[in-house]
């Protein structure tokens, strides 16, 4: 054995175990904050303008860098900035995509003149919104339960620049969980 091979296996010999939990620690830190940053994070839903959906309190798992990659689609659950209350993150569902034209006549949606069905609907609010484009960089997005949600019906049309990302999963409470569509 030369002696730069005694050198290296006598300091791998000496190092500390306390110096090698610290540099785990470090290291699951930096990995937690780039997950949370820049993949996945957690949110609270906060409020009842998801019902049936989401409930208050509900904890649901955010994929924060889909939207790099593709558009959001017709009836994804998305976090996003409010727009009213740049300090407060809403859950909205996307109902107009960059292109459609958005209107809601006797409780009804329609998405580029055609009836949009949304069977996770339970409660309807009596509201007409005249024909509205959404123009790119731009969503339509309105709550599953309609007389208690500030949407776009009410703030207008959501800037994209505000999406944190799409709501895929309920995780807490345990007995809740499921994967959303």
């Amino acid at each position: 054995m030369d002696q730069k091979q005694e050198v290296e296996k006598k300091s791998a010999k000496e190092r500390s175990p306390w110096l090698e939990v610290v540099e785990t620690i470090v290291l699951a830190l930096i990995l937690a904050f780039l997950i949370r940053t820049f993949v996945i994070e957690s949110f609270e839903v906060n409020g009842t303008s998801m019902l049936p959906t989401l409930h208050n309190g509900d904890r649901v798992l955010v994929n924060k860098f889909l939207y790099d990659f593709e558009e959001p689609h017709t009836g994804q659950i998305i976090v996003f900035k409010s727009p009213v209350i740049p300090s407060q993150d809403w859950i909205k569902r996307v109902i107009g995509i960059p292109g459609d034209t958005i209107s809601v006549k006797n409780n009804v949606v329609y998405i580029n003149g055609k009836k949009y069905p949304e069977p996770f609907l339970k409660y309807r609010q009596s509201v007409n919104v005249p024909p509205t484009y959404v123009p790119k960089g731009y969503l339509w997005v309105e709550g599953d339960n309609r007389p208690k949600s500030y949407d776009s019906r009410l703030f207008g049309l959501l800037p994209m620049k505000n999406v944190r990302g799409q709501a895929f999963l309920i995780w807490w409470p345990p007995h809740d969980f499921h994967w959303l569509k």
